[in-house]
């Protein structure tokens, strides 16, 4: 594995073209604050450079939050949003940092959908990002890669991606989690319902949706990946 020391680039930096982004960005966005020793590890784990739109998020922000924190990008972890890119893929798509994940996971929302990178998994399109959507269980092609998708949750039109699944008065009540929790409905968002409003709703852990969600969509649909 690489040294932090080759894997920060001063020259061309990543977070340079990010922080563009972010100024012209239509929706709203929250860069929650790093700590360096955290960033450092984090960097370090998920072997990417600071070249890189990734490595710039992981280097320079504890994450980010879009939308009042509907969808959230991992970085180096924060209070607002506990949890690492490399340590929350940790157990879930690989066993061992440095192995290379068939599906590496980069950010997600409160309604318990999941954004991946496909490594194998999911087709022969390595390197796209897909949504593994929580009224489905499946997982869907967005037809981008990363620094695309960073574009998209930074401009692109949140509001008709998740139109089936936003509640009545959702802004105020997804400022009041923090980024390790999500919303669990009930019936669940995959069974038939007509409006989202209907469903009863609790926030809970974010591992607990994630391993509840392939769960079912193990059984009930296929599994996207081996286990790990």
């Amino acid at each position: 594995m690489k040294s932090i020391s080759e894997l920060i680039n001063n020259e061309e930096p990543g977070w340079k073209l990010v922080s563009e982004r972010i100024n012209d960005a239509t929706n709203k966005i929250e860069i929650l604050p790093k700590n360096k020793k955290q960033a450092d590890s984090a960097l370090y784990h998920t072997q990417v450079t600071t070249r890189s739109p990734m490595g710039g998020i992981i280097y320079e922000t504890g994450g980010i939050l879009v939308d009042n924190g509907w969808l959230r990008i991992l970085g180096s972890g924060n209070n607002k949003l506990d949890r690492t890119l490399p340590n929350w893929n940790k157990g879930k798509t690989f066993k061992e940092y440095g192995e290379q994940p068939s599906i590496f996971l980069i950010a997600d929302d409160v309604v318990g959908g999941f954004f991946g990178i496909n490594g194998g998994a999911l087709g022969d399109d390595l390197g796209n990002v897909y949504y593994f959507a929580p009224d489905s269980l499946e997982w869907k092609p967005m037809d981008i890669g990363y620094s695309d998708f960073i574009w998209w949750a930074f401009s692109g039109d949140l509001s008709e991606f998740y139109k089936n699944v936003r509640w009545t008065n959702w802004e105020k009540e997804v400022t009041e989690i923090n980024g390790s929790q999500v919303y669990s409905f009930y019936p669940f968002l995959w069974t038939k319902h007509e409006n989202i409003n209907d469903l009863s709703r609790k926030a809970v852990p974010i591992s607990e949706i994630w391993e509840l969600h392939q769960k079912f969509a193990e059984q009930l649909i296929k599994p996207a990946y081996n286990k790990v």
